[in-house]
């Protein structure tokens, strides 16, 4: 008997299965829906064990078909330590850059508005604001590259 129960679930099975196709190709199911149905599904196989999660078949397939060479993962760690160098290097000169507009003074017609006037002589101009912006640039170029963790 129970052998012909185990045949009728499967029946059973089969024919749920056809009337979620149905649903699907009739265009009563939308993707969202779809996907909901889907995750019900998986997690009542995974809750009976009938399912392999493939985590550990996933990370064999991924070793076996990315044999690491030592040359390419020193050539890889070279390039990022380069990278990292060149992006410091870049935010120093901005940052010297930005700090040299706003000191050395410019010709009148290049300090083009300005925002704040301290005297007649002296005050914050739109050029001095965008000193800054390339300023904060440089810091923020130098502190992200050095704020990376190591690619491994």
């Amino acid at each position: 008997m129970k052998g012909k129960q185990a045949i009728t679930d499967a029946e059973l099975l089969d024919v749920k299965a056809n009337e979620i196709l149905a649903l699907l190709k009739s265009g009563a199911i939308d993707a969202d829906h779809a996907k909901i149905i889907h995750q019900k599904i998986n997690r009542a196989f995974i809750k009976q064990g009938n399912l392999n999660t493939g985590t550990e078949n996933d990370f064999e397939l991924l070793i076996s078909a990315h044999q690491l060479q030592k040359a390419k993962v020193k050539d890889h760690l070279g390039f990022e330590v380069a990278k990292k160098y060149l992006l410091v290097i870049i935010g120093a000169v901005m940052i010297t850059l930005g700090m040299a507009m706003i000191i050395m003074p410019a010709p009148p017609y290049f300090e083009m508005f300005t925002i704040y006037q301290f005297n007649a002589n002296d005050g914050i101009t739109l050029m001095d604001l965008i000193a800054l912006v390339i300023v904060f640039t440089g810091v923020y170029l130098a502190l992200s590259a050095l704020s990376k963790k190591a690619a491994v």
